[in-house]
Parts: structure tokens; C-alpha cells; sequence
């Protein structure tokens, strides 16, 4: 079996790339960094520090990379059985062009061998996402061999990889903690299904996402915010503080409540989880600043995503969202120099107003409860 990986970053080699070279598939990597694509060709190996209670180092083999521009994609995706994307969400739609003209070739030279396409970025039904990009650049006489051949689906992903440095200066290595989640949905392959350790099928795949969405990712968001407000430099340093730990725990609970509602979770299993999240979160390991998790915060203010989704669900369910609200007021108030979004929240509440601003970045009622609370704690903690 034969893959190509958009996406050679920290995320890439250390979770997804790793899985999928440890499973004995030929992996190619496709980036955009040279740097890092000269050593992988010339090593075709590198180390991943996995850290945790039982630390170790393990080295992934049998690895090689091309230039995401140049026309290799165009044959890779032309020839390969996977292709799978760590890139964010923001980059999807610029490797699209390069994954149509691979398809035409695949079509034009008779390959009728099954390819599945996986996006494992930190979004929502992001491989169905990417299938419209992808249609979009591919001429329509190709749509209906491709709704035969490729099978776009779907997954969710979950593993914290933060930015480290390498005490020996090598541009490969890289730093994950010990968990590690990649599930994806069995219903969308085509051709038979994969056998990959570490990846889990399912045939209820968003249950597991707005798991993950509504747990990892708005505890992760809002100890960020909290923390950020409070001087805090790690997401440890934050989850730390007692103050901060409460609302973070309340808010997991809340969204916690919506999905015990709407999927029916185990509320004790669910609880488990929660506290597996803050013990993550803890990792005395990771160095995980709150400015780099808190980043894009008009991305996750918006209705679809980490704070405002779960906010929603809980009025949905005549629910309690105290601490959302806490966590929403304190992502308004996220500042960076270097993030775009960071400031532009910041200019568009200064020219309009907190109120309006929220309303227009999430999708909100001007007039609920919500917006009204969300602006009440903004304005407490300004």
C-alpha cells in the first residue's frame, strides 16, 4: 500500500505520517519546506519524542518527500492507494488543484484501483470539505468516475503536538504526547477497508467528532483564554489554577451535557473522559503556550466551532452554559502580534462594539441570553 501526506509539519510526521509509516505503508510526504523535505530524502527516517508518564523515542522509517507545488503530486495521486492531509483547514483549498490534475491522470491511465482521501485537519466533515474544493477544480466530464473510484472520508483527530525545540537542531524532530485518536467514517471507502493501528472505524463518526470538538477542543480553547487573562505563558501553568480549572471543568461539563442528550454517552464514561482531557492538559512534557492555542479565535467564535456549537446545543437542550459564557467572554478578549485574527477581533470590536462584534462573528441572536451574559463577563473582566 502506497500513501501521500499533504502537510510534513509537526502534526504530519508526528501523528498521522507516523501511523501511517509504522503500518508498513510506503509513506511520501508532500510540503512545502525544504528543509525539511532534503533531510526526510536524505534520512528517509526521523524521531518522534513521545512523552508522557513513560517517555520514549521512536523512530519512523521508510519515509519521502516531494515539493507539494511541483508537478510529483501530480503522479503520486495518480498511482498512490491513500492520500491523507494535515495542512489546516485554510490550506485545503489551495492543494486542491494539484489533487484534481493528479485525478485526471489516474482516469486518463486507466487506474481503476480504489483511492481514499482523508483530511485529518481540526474541523468538522473536513474530507467532505475538501471533496468540494477538489470538484470545483476538476472538469465535470471526471465527476461521476470520481463518485465511483475515490472515497472522500471523513474523520476526526486528536493528539496534542505543540511546537518544540530540538536540543540537537534537527528540523525533523518532533514532540507528541502519549494519546493519540484517529477515527474515521467506514461508510465513505471505497474498495476494502484499511487496516491502520491506531485508526478506529466507526459508522457514527459525529458523535465522536463534536466529542472531541465539544471536550479537547473548547477545554483546550477556553484554558487558553482564561489563561491568557490571567498571565498565564503554558495551557499547564493555566489548567493549574484553581480558578481557571473550575470554569474549564464547568464548560466541559456543559457541552458534555448536550452530548449525553443528543447521542446518549455514558454519563460516567463521558466524566472519565472529561478528566482524562484535564490530566492531558497537565502534561508537564509539553510546553503548550496559551497564545498558540488561543490563536484564530474569529474561527472558533464562530457558529460551527469549539465555543459557540456547544453554547448552542445547550439551548437546543434548555441546558446551563454559565462557564461557555466565561469561555466565550474571555476569547474576546484574546490578543496576539502575531496572529491576523487576533487582530481583526480586536479592531472590529473597537469599531463596533463588543456586542455587535460577537454577533457578527458567531452567528448569535443579538438579543439572547447568551450574547447578553457573553458581554456582561467581557465587560467584568475588562
Amino acid at each position: 500500500m502506497k500513501a501521500l501526506h499533504f502537510g510534513a509539519g509537526n502534526i504530519g510526521r508526528g501523528f498521522i505520517g507516523k501511523l501511517l509509516a509504522d503500518a508498513g505503508i510506503e509513506l511520501v510526504f508532500a510540503d512545502v519546506n525544504q528543509v525539511v523535505l532534503d533531510a526526510l530524502n536524505a534520512r528517509h527516517e526521523y524521531p518522534v519524542n513521545v512523552v508522557g508518564e513513560q517517555q520514549q523515542v521512536e523512530i519512523v522509517r521508510g519515509v519521502s518527500a516531494v515539493n507539494s507545488t511541483s508537478d510529483d503530486i501530480i503522479g503520486l495521486v495518480a498511482e498512490v492507494d491513500l492520500v491523507t492531509t494535515a495542512v489546516g483547514p485554510t490550506v485545503l483549498q489551495r492543494i486542491a488543484p494539484g489533487v484534481a490534475k493528479g485525478l485526471i491522470q489516474r482516469h486518463d491511465s486507466g487506474n481503476t484501483n480504489p483511492l481514499n482521501i482523508i483530511a485529518c485537519e481540526n474541523m468538522v466533515r473536513g474530507t467532505s470539505q475538501f471533496k468540494q474544493h477538489v470538484l470545483q477544480a476538476l472538469p465535470e466530464q471526471y465527476h461521476a468516475w470520481l463518485e465511483q473510484h475515490v472515497g472522500f472520508v471523513d474523520s476526526a483527530v486528536d493528539r496534542i503536538v505543540p511546537p518544540a525545540d530540538s536540543a540537537s537542531n534537527d528540523p525533523l524532530e518532533v514532540t507528541v504526547e502519549t494519546f493519540s485518536e484517529w477515527i474515521v467514517d467506514k461508510t465513505q471507502f471505497k474498495g476494502a477497508l484499511p487496516v491502520i493501528a491506531g485508526m478506529e472505524l466507526t459508522d457514527n463518526l459525529m458523535a465522536f467528532v463534536e466529542r472531541k470538538l465539544f471536550t479537547l477542543n473548547t477545554g483546550h480553547a477556553i484554558t487558553a483564554y482564561l489563561g491568557q487573562l490571567a498571565g498565564k505563558q503554558t495551557i499547564r501553568d493555566a489548567i493549574l489554577d484553581q480558578a481557571i480549572r473550575r470554569v474549564v471543568l464547568g464548560a466541559m461539563e456543559e457541552s458534555g451535557a448536550v452530548l449525553i442528550q443528543r447521542y446518549g454517552f455514558d454519563a460516567a464514561k463521558h466524566a472519565a473522559y472529561i478528566q482524562k482531557i484535564l490530566g492531558r492538559f497537565e502534561n508537564p512534557w509539553l510546553k503548550d503556550d496559551v497564545e498558540r492555542v488561543g490563536r484564530q479565535p474569529l474561527r472558533k467564535l464562530s457558529a460551527g466551532d469549539r465555543l459557540i456549537k456547544p453554547t448552542l446545543g445547550t439551548l437546543e437542550y434548555q441546558l446551563p452554559h454559565s462557564n461557555l459564557v466565561q469561555g466565550i467572554a474571555a476569547a474576546l478578549h484574546y490578543r496576539s502580534e502575531q496572529d491576523p485574527q487576533a487582530q481583526e477581533l480586536a479592531a472590529l470590536i473597537a469599531e463596533k462594539g463588543v456586542k455587535a462584534a460577537l454577533v457578527e462573528i458567531s452567528g448569535l441572536d443579538a438579543d439572547s441570553e447568551v450574547v447578553a451574559s457573553a458581554v456582561a463577563a467581557y465587560q467584568a473582566t475588562a
